[in-house]
């Protein structure tokens, strides 16, 4: 099994990506999902944003205001970096849990859906692929304006608060262009699909495990038998 990163920008519709790849049966680890899973109340991580943030960014539920906790780390970039290094780690430990699940279950690959996967850097050196689900700037900013309702400043705003698509394109290993319309997008992904399906990477680890397994399992029907008998 090898792993796929799969990252795009806001707004750049990796969203329509993933929900074509888990139609296909995709193994699809969502790091946006977890992160919300992680700061749960009476999480480690949930703990230790109070600690540092204080309960004004508390709904009336005892959950974290992401809105609220977002315009925070949004102006300020210090704090946006002690949140990620509270909630990284949990986060890391609960995708390596998912990763060993669908190992276990013999995928073929898994892709892990990661945000900030271009940004951060540290995660990549862990993927055989890298996608990047990729618009232009125009489409990109409209479709944020359109989701959202921000004005033009506010959306060119948002966009610029991340690295440019352009910039991310050069590290990806496969484009996904999800400029045009979502038939375009579809062809594209199934197009991946069954390049990484067809791939014959860690073919040789695949057997070699395969082969253990089988000697394993026919040592066990060995032993069971002898006591038996």
């Amino acid at each position: 099994m090898f792993l796929v990163g799969l990252s795009g920008g806001i707004a750049s519709g990796k969203s329509t990506v993933v929900a074509v790849l888990r139609e296909l049966g995709c193994a699809v680890i969502d790091a946006d999902v977890i992160a919300r899973q992680v700061v749960q109340p009476h999480s480690k991580a949930h703990q230790q944003i109070l600690q540092h943030f204080g309960t004004e960014i508390l709904l009336e539920n005892g959950e974290i205001n992401r809105e609220a906790l977002g315009n925070i780390i949004f102006s300020q970039p210090e704090k946006r970096r002690l949140l990620n290094s509270i909630t990284h780690p949990e986060i890391l430990k609960e995708m390596l849990k998912q990763v060993l699940k669908y190992f276990v279950l013999g995928y073929r690959y898994v892709i892990l859906d990661i945000p900030l996967l271009f940004e951060t850097r540290g995660l990549t050196r862990f993927m055989k692929y890298t996608v990047l689900v990729y618009c232009d700037p125009p489409t990109q900013r409209e479709r944020l304006m359109k989701r959202s309702g921000l004005a033009v400043a506010e959306a060119k705003a948002r966009i610029s608060s991340q690295l440019p698509l352009d910039e991310k394109r050069k590290w990806a290993t496969h484009v996904i262009d999800n400029s045009g319309d979502r038939e375009s997008t579809r062809r594209q992904v199934l197009r991946l699909h069954a390049r990484l399906e067809d791939s014959l990477d860690f073919l040789w680890a695949r057997l070699a495990v395969g082969t253990a397994l089988a000697g394993f399992g026919g040592l066990v029907f060995l032993l069971i038998r002898h006591f038996i008998s």
